[in-house]
């Protein structure tokens, strides 16, 4: 999971891919999909997915970041499967900048505290810069203006987060004067983000936990050490793209996950989890299942290095080939060791954050918490804060929706009582770190995920109605054909 800088997306309303021509309403027998495609997605083979990335990991650096020979081999074995199975799949090339930590350092008066460096962030001399510390007051915009840093000419910056992107606090700071900033996470857990584009970076910026933050900011005007480096390249890496063979192509369903990790580590909650459980998914389902509507499956990679991939992907298609895709699933981290359970809130019911996605979105939260909930297992919504790979699919319009068990978030008391689980943690402490391995998965939460997936999958591959705005128990909506299509048909009957 990347952590992005919050966007505001657009206001986009998808209108569906289906004339107004009504037919009597179906009959038939529902059909038994969903329940078959649960039964047959195994725990253990997807168990062994990860133990094949970890196994690429280990002989590869230690990581599948992207551009790596990690991520390759990674690709080579999702797309070996998928191709094995019948499947079409696609590598769609991207560029990208590559980025590899070299210096994360911050001393406060002599003692250290950890930092993470912002990716794409400028970089600091080799050894640092050393000013006074000036803290920013918190209000509800903290940091967003240049108003708010005031006399801070000549010195480095401690804001919160929250409100606007990382890359406009930092901007701000600069235009203000300040030499770096600190930013602290308003939640509880360390911070570890990104500036979204080199060209945004404006002075080096790195992330701090909130609880050091909180510590930091009573200690105005104190003398800190700010080193931070980074090295930069320009690559290539590619998504790996798959569809079925049978169902309608202008009303896809589609589910991702991102394939790479970040080069610390071999990402296995992050994001071997969701990347295993989609294919399985997908073998299970087949090139040619009995469905109305075609499934897409995609692995995204530099989604760590701000959601290039995915964005990539979604720029490259025409407003009608977006149109085409009914909805977008998205699955990112959903095995992490002291699990949560979330899905993002389509309708924006806890009023958190980013509001709601575009119509549908609610109905697609609507069927993942109703298949977990029925099973005994509550959920929370999780608020689409662009920190995955749903951004650039809400950006177009296109219904979103997903599951989550948490990052570097910590656990409740409340929610360990409702879920299990150590309270005052964080939900995955490997969180982008070298620990992120076969240990660091709940496999109990990926198997009850993967069912919920595997359920929704099926599920929309029948119908993608509700989302489309038919109300249930409606007469169904015939497929808008185009004439020419029509005629063609005819020609070779």
């Amino acid at each position: 999971m990347s952590l992005r800088p919050k966007r505001t997306f657009a206001a986009l309303v998808l209108t569906a891919a289906l004339a107004p021509v009504v037919a009597p309403a179906a009959t038939a027998a529902p059909s038994p999909l969903p329940a078959q495609l649960v039964a047959k997605t195994d725990a253990g083979a997807i168990n062994r997915h990860l133990i094949a990335l970890q196994r690429i990991a280990d002989t590869h650096s230690g990581n599948r970041a992207a551009s790596t020979d990690g991520h390759a081999a990674s690709a080579d074995y999702v797309a070996g499967k998928l191709e094995a199975a019948g499947y079409s799949v696609t590598r769609q090339e991207f560029p990208f900048v590559y980025t590899q930590k070299l210096a994360e350092k911050l001393t406060v008066e002599g003692a250290d505290v950890p930092i993470t460096v912002m990716t794409y962030s400028a970089a600091t001399p080799a050894g640092g810069i050393t000013a006074p510390l000036a803290v920013v007051p918190v209000d509800a915009t903290p940091g967003c203006e240049v108003s708010d840093f005031a006399g801070v000419t000549g010195k480095i910056v401690l804001v919160s987060r929250g409100a606007c992107p990382f890359a406009q606090k930092q901007a701000a700071a600069a235009d203000a004067g300040a030499l770096g900033a600190i930013i602290y996470n308003n939640t509880a857990g360390a911070l570890n983000g990104t500036l979204g584009d080199p060209a945004a970076a404006r002075i080096p910026t790195g992330g701090i936990s909130q609880a050091d933050g909180q510590a930091l900011a009573g200690r105005d005007g104190a003398t800190v050490t700010l080193d931070l480096r980074e090295f930069r390249e320009q690559r290539t890496s590619y998504n790996v793209i798959a569809e079925t063979k049978t169902g309608r192509k202008d009303n896809v369903v589609m589910a991702g996950a991102h394939l790479d990790s970040v080069p610390e580590g071999p990402g296995i909650n992050d994001n071997g989890t969701g990347s295993a459980a989609l294919l399985e998914i997908a073998l299970q389902l087949g090139s040619k299942p009995k469905v109305e509507n075609a499934v897409r499956f995609a692995w995204w990679s530099a989604e760590e290095y701000g959601l290039i991939g995915s964005t990539y992907y979604v720029d490259s298609l025409t407003f009608e080939q977006q149109l085409d895709i009914a909805l977008y699933l998205n699955f990112d981290m959903i095995g992490s060791p002291n699990a949560g359970y979330f899905a993002y809130d389509g309708d924006n019911s806890d009023r958190v954050g980013a509001g709601p996605g575009p119509y549908g979105s609610a109905q697609i939260e609507e069927t993942l918490t109703g298949y977990l909930n029925g099973r005994g297992i509550p959920t929370e919504g999780k608020d689409f804060d662009g920190r995955s790979d749903y951004g650039e699919f809400i950006a177009a319009g296109i219904p979103a929706g997903g599951l989550a068990t948490g990052a570097e978030g910590v656990k409740t008391p409340e929610q360990a009582a409702k879920w299990g689980g150590q309270a005052g943690i964080a939900y995955d402490p490997c969180y982008h770190q070298a620990c992120d391995n076969l240990g660091n998965v709940d496999r109990v939460a990926l198997d009850r995920n993967a069912d919920t997936i595997a359920w929704t999958l099926g599920t929309f591959a029948l119908s993608t109605e509700s989302v489309n705005g038919v109300a249930p128990g409606k007469p169904a909506v015939k497929p808008h054909r185009h004439p020419a299509a029509k005629a063609a048909r005819a020609a070779v009957a």
